[in-house]
């Protein structure tokens, strides 16, 4: 009697069926929830580049929000003409969007000499003056940014194709508005930025800069450029953040200072806590469990205990929301280290376990009794 065990389902397939289910829900969901999923999206992304940094480079980062903010509003400003008092440079959409892309990569090339040689809560006060540098540019810059206005955000144009809510765009019989198409764009934007990520963590540099995590004296003595990998990573991780504000604008329709502060650098601080430190799909969970909490309890608070609406003097939903992935962020830090990553991994494992102690035989025709 031969052993023969299941064949292990190949990564690929399962990879490509994902990005299938991803592709489902503007043919199936309303716009509350399309939007909430925009929203995770842009998360993850900008999720995923500060865990390149924070989770696998050890660099704590309290500035991630500025860079989403260079994101958003390079974004607008390059894409906007000229309007009265507002200034910009009127570049084809596209053109703007990577434009956004690459100026939060120099922006943070600018930060990296100082990433480069300091390091945890040293580089995390450092980079915090980001958060303050950035809030006073953003009211004060009125001809760039809208001041505490903001200003509107134009919509992406690629090829004549507008992400926006332009009748005439029917598929599969499902009109297309913005949310729905902005969703096809997040996807084309998270699976690369995923998938980069993953080959970068699982070569020659995701070793490096998890050595330079753990041990900075040996990375130096097996010849790891530490200062350099530090500063690369930052300019990479402003880079991810860049496409997140960016996307984030188009999602907004309209950019606005007091988004970009304190409190959407906790988040992300806590996206990548609660996810899992150096995992890219732990990144992508606590984006998601980060960013849906606050959307599902303003939409359900009215069936809630204690959380009440906006003004009326109770907990409100975005409070609650805060409360809420607190204490999930202590839970994680006592009991789950490796955050809901750490889950998914356990429960894999002991799966592996399982079969391997029950394996799967069968009995060869030669074997089988007549």
């Amino acid at each position: 009697m031969s052993e023969r065990p299941f064949p292990l389902r190949s990564g690929r397939w399962t990879a490509a069926a994902g990005i299938m289910v991803l592709l489902l829900p503007p043919f199936y969901l309303d716009a509350f929830w399309l939007q909430t999923g925009l929203f995770a999206m842009s998360a993850a992304i900008g999720a995923i580049g500060l865990n390149l940094l924070t989770g696998s480079t050890g660099q704590l980062s309290m500035g991630h929000a500025f860079f989403l903010a260079v994101g958003a509003y390079g974004y607008v400003y390059l894409a906007s003409a000229p309007d009265g008092e507002l200034s910009g440079l009127g570049l084809p959409t596209p053109l703007a969007f990577i434009g956004a892309i690459i100026l939060a990569g120099v922006a943070g090339g600018v930060f990296s000499p100082i990433a480069g040689r300091l390091r945890g809560v040293y580089l995390g006060i450092a980079s915090l003056a980001l958060i303050f540098i950035g809030q006073h540019v953003l009211f004060n810059a009125e001809s760039v940014t809208g001041g505490f206005n903001g200003r509107g955000v134009p919509p992406l144009e690629i090829a004549g194709f507008s992400f926006d809510d332009s009748p005439g765009v029917v598929l599969l019989g499902v009109p297309l508005g913005a949310l729905e198409r902005l969703w096809f764009l997040a996807v084309a934007l998270l699976v690369p930025a995923a998938w980069i990520a993953r080959g970068i963590l699982r070569g020659r540099p995701g070793r490096a800069m998890n050595t330079i995590r753990d041990h900075e004296v040996a990375a130096s003595v097996m010849g790891v450029p530490v200062a350099r990998y530090r500063a690369g990573v930052f300019v990479l991780s402003s880079m991810y953040a860049g496409a997140a504000g960016a996307l984030l604008a188009l999602v907004f329709q309209r950019t606005v200072p007091d988004y970009f502060g304190m409190f959407l650098a906790l988040d992300y601080l806590a996206m990548i806590v609660i996810g899992g430190l150096g995992s890219v799909a732990g990144a992508v969970a606590g984006a998601v469990f980060v960013s849906v909490l606050p959307q599902l309890l303003t939409r359900f608070g009215d069936d809630l205990p204690l959380v009440a609406a906006p003004g009326s003097g109770g907990v409100s939903p975005a409070e609650a929301a805060r409360i809420l992935y607190g204490a999930a962020v202590v839970a994680v830090v006592l009991f789950l280290p490796r955050g809901l990553a750490g889950v998914w991994a356990r429960l894999r494992t002991a799966a592996a376990r399982r079969r391997a102690a029950r394996p799967f035989t069968r009995l060869d025709k030669e074997e089988q009794p007549a």
